[in-house]
């Protein structure tokens, strides 16, 4: 199918709340930039009021004035820039990844593995997808955390246990005399770890030589990840001081050159569906619909679940977590609740809260009421791996029900692209 050659169906009906939490996510970013920076202005306004309560000498009073104008006026003015005078929570993130270096065992598991930000299923297709998203083809493999400091490079698992711990090419990532920078420095790069070629495809950066990208957007941030991590060499084939090679992940605008370049379009990796990120979204560890995932039998192996032994089961199966008082829930936050489990059937059964379980959706299938699951036929099977950290997410149990049913399919996605650049073909944009 070449781009040329695209008809654009009926465009299918949403059929969930996801663009209304897509549009709120947006608008708490907003709020949180806007809160940091009345903080910022604050603690400028505090350091003026203190310079002149102590009389300080007059040289330094319009150095402060100059300074406050500048935050000011950058604030204002310079979005992708703010990030670096959001001292409260730029500096709270900072400070967790210094203490979190310092922790082992399970409670380093524990907090690495709620740093990751976790894409939404895509249930519906988002509004303006052409303008305001980006897509690529995600690499199959293990989702992970790299993070390079004091002249070692570690990387961990979703769940937070240590993936590798080697030495890389990144800054302050091997123990080398001729590093250079400072020793305190580290780098956070989001990677999905490809077994066939050994190497670390990176999707995202997070931090950079101890510059904070958390509430930059994902547009800065994909154009800081093309221009600095060639630099550095990661790139380049493994050696003494660089066991495993890097590789960047080709980011398309999302308009109908871009989608069909990355669905068609040859990789270096096997994919296994694809990424969809807002341009305006921040790093937001969690679930977040700001980032989306999407797969069919085209550019994904595993579109619907498989069991322990490879094979899909006849009904669909959810993991939930259970609570204290019987509900069980999905990961979100706030987490969907699925039913309740009887206190007699908890207890004979060993359960306890926190407890991740699986389950069966029966013949009665799930309770869908205006776009959301307001209950489901559950059936009990048991507990899930102790490896596995998370219970399924509310939009992951909704695409794999669609997924059976009533697939959202590429031509769904090429029915929301915008239409004005119908039967031109042109170059494909791409980030970097």
């Amino acid at each position: 199918m070449a781009p040329h050659d695209i008809r654009r169906p009926h465009k299918r009906p949403a059929i969930s709340d996801q663009q209304k939490r897509r549009e709120l996510s947006l608008q708490r970013q907003q709020q949180n930039r806007r809160d940091a920076q009345q903080a910022a202005r604050s603690l400028a306004s505090t350091l003026l009021s203190l310079s002149s309560t102590f009389h300080e000498p007059t040289t330094s009073e319009p150095v402060l004035e100059i300074e406050l104008n500048e935050l000011e006026s950058e604030t204002e003015h310079s979005p992708e820039l703010v990030s670096e005078h959001e001292f409260d929570e730029v500096a709270s993130k900072e400070f967790d990844v210094c203490q979190a270096s310092k922790l082992k065992g399970s409670e380093a598991r524990k907090w690495f593995s709620k740093q990751l930000l976790l894409p939404e299923w895509m249930i519906d297709v988002p509004d303006r997808l052409s303008e305001d998203w980006y897509v690529f083809a995600r690499p199959s493999g293990k989702r992970c955390f790299v993070v390079s400091s004091n002249g070692t490079t570690i990387s961990r698992l979703r769940n937070g246990s240590i993936l590798h711990r080697f030495p890389s090419a990144l800054p302050n990532g091997a123990k080398k005399r001729d590093v250079s920078g400072s020793g305190q420095s580290y780098s956070i790069l989001d990677c999905i770890f490809h077994e066939m070629d050994q190497t670390y495809y990176v999707i995202d950066m997070i931090c950079w030589r101890g510059y904070s990208l958390y509430d930059c957007t994902a547009e800065f941030r994909f154009f800081w990840l093309n221009s600095k991590l060639v630099e550095t060499g990661a790139c380049e084939p493994p050696s003494y001081y660089h066991k495993y090679k890097f590789g960047l992940v080709p980011v398309y605008t999302c308009d109908q050159n871009g989608l069909y370049a990355a669905y068609t379009g040859a990789a270096p990796y096997v994919k296994d569906g694809l990424l969809f990120y807002n341009k305006h979204s921040h790093y937001q560890p969690g679930n977040t619909p700001l980032a989306l995932v999407w797969k069919d039998e085209s550019c994904s192996q595993y579109v619907i679940d498989t069991d322990s032994n490879g094979q899909v089961p006849s009904q669909q199966q959810v993991v939930l977590e259970l609570q204290g008082d019987g509900k069980v829930t999905t990961s979100d936050d706030p987490p969907v609740e699925f039913g309740c489990l009887d206190g007699d059937f908890i207890k004979k059964s060993g359960l306890s809260s926190s407890n991740l379980l699986r389950f069966t959706i029966g013949d009665g299938g799930l309770t869908i009421v205006d776009g959301r699951i307001q209950g489901a036929d559950l059936h009990y099977i048991g507990k899930v791996n102790r490896a596995r950290a998370f219970a399924d997410s509310y939009s992951k149990v909704m695409f794999q029900h669609a997924a059976r049913h009533s697939p959202l399919k590429i031509d769904d996605l090429l029915a929301s692209i915008n239409s004005s650049n119908d039967g031109e073909v042109r170059d494909t944009d791409m980030v970097g």
